[in-house]
């Protein structure tokens, strides 16, 4: 039971990240859950619990609800609703997503941003902000110090959306739709789109969460080519320790070709797909997965230290601000030539 006082803790950042979102809906309570746990990471008074009875709880959040969450993500997709955007739609979601991912790598190579941070970035802002982090995170084994930067990046980028793209709207000539479209296309999370494009009403709030889904369909093949080439990796590992004589790695160490909780995600977009889910079930599964992923994002947040990404972050905040440019000229452009 060690994990019991830092699920208690993310579970309580949960409810109060409910109540702020419910008092403030401008507010996604995703992102809130993520700020709350920044906020507490930067007490000093905190860090003690943090790393010591609170770490194994917050551990199981972050990884474990993380998954879970994701599984029941696929649960808001319906492959229908998605190609009723239309073949065009679809392959520009898909190129914005590609050039997105690799032009954030690229960037962070040419910055020389350490370990996996340029992936984990790539993935948060071209996929679906931080839950995308955390998923990818946990296939790569990344340090929860390569993860702490990607997630405060890409919680303050996708908050900085819900404040300038509403004010761009009208002076870059954009109807109702396109906006939506603009949003669910560039924006991170899927409650920053909400928050963003609700103010454009409901037409552009529908096609804004359909576009994000898709983008969010994304994440199941990025992460499986991701486990792929941690596999790959491996393997070359284990023939290179066998040839010189070295330790090679455990055989448990080694990732599956495709992530039970990736597995488990396209499943849950079959199911919706393809069999009749009752409402009911859909708002259980919801509220659930809502709840598993403000955990997660809490228990992720509170491994930000914000002093340490000042001082030394500097070149990931230029990395995240360029790709946040990258990812809204791009849907720009794709919506000009819808």
């Amino acid at each position: 039971m060690k994990w019991l006082p830092g699920v208690s803790l993310a579970a309580s950042a949960a409810l109060l990240s409910w109540a702020i979102h419910a008092l403030i809906p401008a507010i996604p309570l995703l992102t809130a859950a993520v700020a709350l746990g920044i906020i507490v990471g930067q007490i000093p008074a905190a860090r003690h619990p943090l790393n010591g009875v609170l770490a194994p709880g917050l551990s199981v959040a972050s990884k474990q609800f993380m998954r879970l969450g994701i599984v029941l993500l696929g649960l808001k997709l319906s492959l229908v609703d998605i190609l009723g955007l239309g073949w065009l739609s679809i392959v520009m979601i898909v190129a914005i997503v590609l050039l997105t991912f690799v032009g954030t790598i690229g960037l962070g190579r040419a910055f020389g941003l350490p370990g996996h941070q340029p992936l984990l970035i790539a993935t948060g802002f071209s996929i679906c902000g931080a839950s995308a982090i955390g998923a990818m995170s946990g296939v790569v084994k990344a340090k929860d110090e390569e993860t702490a930067t990607p997630i405060a990046l890409v919680t303050l980028c996708g908050t900085l959306a819900i404040a300038v793209l509403p004010l761009l709207w009208h002076p870059l000539g954009l109807s109702n739709e396109q906006f939506g479209q603009w949003v669910g296309a560039s924006v991170h999370d899927v409650g920053q789109v909400v928050a963003t494009a609700q103010i454009a009403g409901p037409a552009a709030l529908a096609v804004a969460i359909v576009v994000k889904l898709t983008r969010v369909l994304m994440l199941a093949p990025m992460v499986a080519v991701a486990a792929g080439v941690e596999r790959r990796k491996h393997g070359a590992a284990v023939e290179l320790a066998t040839r010189t004589g070295g330790a090679a790695p455990e055989a448990a160490a080694r990732p599956p070709i495709v992530p039970l909780f990736v597995a488990g995600f396209l499943a849950a977009v079959l199911a919706r797909t393809l069999l009749p889910v009752p409402e009911s079930v859909l708002e259980v599964a919801d509220w659930v997965q809502t709840a598993l992923l403000a955990m997660a994002l809490f228990g992720l947040g509170s491994a930000v230290r914000l002093g340490e990404l000042v001082r030394t972050g500097w070149r990931a905040i230029i990395v995240g601000l360029l790709s946040w440019a990258l990812i809204a000229a791009l849907a720009y452009a794709a919506v000009q030539l819808a």
